[in-house]
């Protein structure tokens, strides 16, 4: 098993990044997720805990030899859940790959809290653990490949959020001074 994490802080307050959170897919850092689907949304009446479950379809370039051995494509599909707490201002995501699940799987956990009324900290961690047991030369080659891929994804993806939480924040000043 190999493991992924990074914290850093957004200069923006948790209600915006969390009203950018639903916007952060399309952006160009991120194309290779192609597609979000809201499957399920609930709010719970006594804790008003919004729950939102989504299926994001991704294109990924995977490496000839994953694709010979174990078959696959460029389409993959994660599933995400996310709770987001207005009242103690928390927001807690989990995503784990639903495609080739039987041969890897990718854990990620990501929270966001204020950490003062105008910055928000973020917290983002991964497990990746191939799941072919019997050869563990080539579990370690993939989980490095994995973890590797996720990084670059990790880089793109602050970089994306990071464009559609300004654009967000200038909108929002431009309004403001109309």
């Amino acid at each position: 098993m190999h493991f992924f994490s990074q914290t850093f802080k957004y200069d923006h307050p948790w209600s915006h990044v969390i009203i950018g959170m639903w916007h952060k897919y399309p952006n160009p850092h991120c194309t290779h997720v192609v597609t979000v689907d809201v499957v399920d949304r609930s709010v719970d009446p006594e804790t008003g805990i919004v729950r939102t479950e989504r299926v994001l379809g991704c294109k990924q370039k995977t490496p000839a030899w994953i694709v010979k051995l174990f078959g696959g494509s460029e389409d993959a599909f994660v599933r995400e859940v996310s709770y987001i707490d207005p009242t103690a201002q928390t927001a807690t995501i989990t995503s784990v790959n639903l495609s080739l699940s039987q041969f890897a799987t990718c854990l990620e956990r990501i929270e966001y809290m204020p950490t003062s009324p105008r910055q928000t900290s973020f917290s983002q961690t991964a497990e990746i653990q191939a799941r072919v047991a019997m050869w563990r030369s080539m579990a370690d080659r993939m989980e490095s490949w994995l973890v590797q891929r996720f990084e670059q994804n990790a880089r793109l993806g602050k970089a994306g959020f990071s464009d559609v939480l300004r654009a967000m924040w200038e909108a929002k000043q431009h309004e403001v001074a109309s």
